[in-house]
């Protein structure tokens, strides 16, 4: 994640504050709205649909663990925990565990009840059907992993199908815009999977709205993450900021990242004024801030 360190100087001294752009809860609102109604069921797995999707800063998470958007809230109320691999271990077993009791443990916090939550593994094509073994017996613990392949994904007729139609600026479905997302892991080997990948980002670029767009190329980055090619990643967030409704969440970002540092300007004396001229927001902002500041104090 980007990040830009800038000096402000409040007239009592300089300090320096670290803004995190593309916040990935912010960044992430398209992909959140459109996962709302899809299922994962085209993937042959047979789990209800997703509600919306949850923050993954789960507790002493170590680096790199769980990706954006791997956590889903599904209408029967229980949570989906997602990963894909493109080779088996049984040594996974303690990492989907370890993942399992770490989003536990937040969701209870929030919530103050456990959690029914499901390990979902989906295996790239190199992975077949039968090599696996997705159940862990420690006598106290009994742990089982929901698997999918995708070897057993019929990705020649889902190109076949989704091409046609947006070749043609016709909408495509739910279930096609799930196919499409994972269409380059259905494929074995590195380099198909890697030029599988620009095919899908130069189809998507055909897609006319621009939400349905933004949802499969962000979610080409985080499901292929392993695999794609550091130009192709490049490049989607180059088509990404030619969107309109890409710009309007990094305007949503850049606001937020003023926001903050005009309350620490506030909290080390800063007049209003010089709030406004050095942040960009305008005067009834900061003073609305201001008041905040104060009732966050009384709190």
């Amino acid at each position: 994640m980007a990040e830009k360190e800038t000096t402000q100087n409040n007239g009592k001294g300089e300090y320096t504050t670290k803004i995190t752009y593309q916040n990935r809860d912010i960044v992430s609102k398209v992909m959140a709205e459109e996962f709302e109604g899809k299922s994962f069921a085209v993937y042959g797995i047979d789990i209800p649909k997703i509600v919306k999707v949850e923050p993954t800063n789960l507790p002493a998470i170590e680096a790199n663990e769980l990706r954006m958007d791997n956590l889903f809230l599904l209408e029967d109320e229980s949570y989906a925990l997602v990963d894909y691999e493109s080779d088996y271990s049984r040594d996974n077993l303690h990492k989907y565990l370890n993942y399992v009791v770490r989003a536990s443990k937040r969701l209870y916090n929030d919530h103050k009840i456990f959690p029914k939550i499901r390990m979902i593994v989906i295996y790239t094509a190199d992975v077949e059907r039968g090599t696996t073994n997705p159940e862990l017996d420690m006598d106290s613990v009994k742990f089982k992993v929901t698997e999918a392949f995708l070897s057993e994904f019929d990705n020649e007729e889902a190109w076949k199908n989704i091409s046609s139609k947006i070749s043609v600026g016709e909408d495509i479905s739910a279930e096609e815009t799930m196919q499409l997302i994972i269409y380059p892991l259905a494929f074995k080997e590195r380099k198909s999977k890697q030029n599988a990948i620009r095919q899908v980002i130069e189809l998507a670029k055909g897609i006319k709205d621009d939400k349905k767009m933004i949802f499969v190329l962000k979610c080409l980055m985080v499901f292929s993450d392993k695999v794609i090619r550091e130009d192709d990643a490049r490049h989607i967030k180059e088509v990404l900021m030619m969107t309109k409704v890409e710009k309007l969440i990094y305007d949503e970002a850049e606001e937020n990242v003023a926001t903050r540092i005009a309350k620490n300007l506030l909290k080390t004396g800063s007049e209003v004024d010089y709030v406004s001229e050095n942040t960009g927001l305008s005067k009834d902002i900061v003073i609305q801030l201001v008041a905040d500041i104060a009732k966050e104090k009384e709190q």
